[in-house]
């Protein structure tokens, strides 16, 4: 093989492979002199790919971890399968991985062929996913585009869906991708509307970048990122409720079992602590998450908390009683 780059890639093909290569079986396979096996080991090198070579008669080549992370070599199979997987975690909002997710999957499907392309899509509409709670499923291509969008500094145009069911155009300056762990938001500059906006992404169709670019603008003062920005107007928009919980458990069993944004209950004695906090949780979902923690407990506030309860406990028991 006379072709440097092309011989190149091979050999890291067969490096990026769990084992041992012998530089004799090397040149075997790239029909070259252990010489120049050699010398393309140190172009690898120098491109920032850690090959560690071990002496002797058995001595050989093999790939090991760096300080940094190499460009890969991905064969068909693989490729398909890490995109797949990409589309799982983004699309579902997987807490901890969604927004690598989405940058991974975004870069990845730029360089795709076609042909993989199809088969991934047809994977994945073969599949139906398994969420949790009340997360809305996002079509994993809306994110790349939007994705790209944010990246590059593009205008992005696309439909959406207000709480009401009002169907309206926007056009936007496309800031920063924000999952909160169930969900993906879009935090954006408005351009109709003149001002900083927050959508809820399963809530958008058919986004498309317009080709224009724009200067990133700064968000709102006081925002210090776009999670805050988010943060802050999810809160505006949501009633605030004023809760007190009294838990007849240990106050480490209640918070094992309490949604992590909630604060942890103050300990009132060796079985039971008191939960006094503000939540802008729905009624109905807050009161199916005191439920699931799965102890005897008080809501001494607010009266709307006790009142719901009560209604609920009295349509369980009644679901419960025999028909016969």
């Amino acid at each position: 093989m006379t072709d440097t780059p092309a011989r190149l890639l091979r050999l890291l093909s067969l490096l990026q492979t769990p084992r041992e290569w012998p530089g004799s079986e090397l040149a075997q396979r790239l029909d070259v002199s252990a010489r120049t096996i050699r010398r393309d080991i140190d172009r690898l090198r120098a491109l920032g790919y850690p090959v560690e070579a071990t002496m002797g008669a058995i001595g050989g080549y093999r790939l090991v971890a760096g300080t940094a992370m190499p460009p890969l070599l991905l064969d068909d199979e693989e490729a398909v399968a890490i995109a797949v997987g990409l589309r799982a975690g983004a699309g579902h909002a997987v807490e901890g991985i969604d927004e690598a997710s989405v940058r991974a999957l975004a870069k990845l499907e730029q360089v795709l062929p076609s042909r993989l392309r199809h088969r991934v899509s047809t994977l994945q509409t073969a599949t139906t996913p398994l969420t949790r709670g009340d997360g809305a499923t996002i079509d994993p291509h809306t994110l790349t585009v939007m994705a790209g969008a944010v990246a590059g500094t593009e205008r992005l145009r696309f439909g959406y869906r207000s709480g009401d069911g009002t169907e309206t155009r926007r056009q936007v300056e496309p800031y920063r991708l924000v999952s909160t762990g169930s969900r993906w938001y879009l935090v954006a500059y408005d351009l109709e509307r003149d001002d900083w906006r927050t959508f809820r992404v399963d809530r958008v169709s058919e986004p498309f970048p317009t080709g224009a670019r724009f200067a990133p603008r700064e968000l709102p003062t006081g925002n210090a990122d776009a999670a805050q920005f988010l943060s802050r107007s999810m809160s505006r928009l949501q009633p605030r409720m004023d809760v007190d919980v009294t838990f007849r458990a240990p106050a480490e069993f209640v918070v094992a079992r309490l949604p992590p944004y909630l604060p942890a209950p103050t300990p009132t004695g060796p079985d039971s602590c008191r939960l006094r906090t503000t939540v802008t949780d729905s009624l109905e979902w807050f009161a199916l998450r005191l439920a699931l923690v799965d102890c005897e407990f008080t809501a001494h506030a607010p009266a709307q908390l006790t009142g719901y309860l009560y209604e609920l406990g009295a349509r369980l028991t009644r679901a419960a009683a025999p028909t016969g």
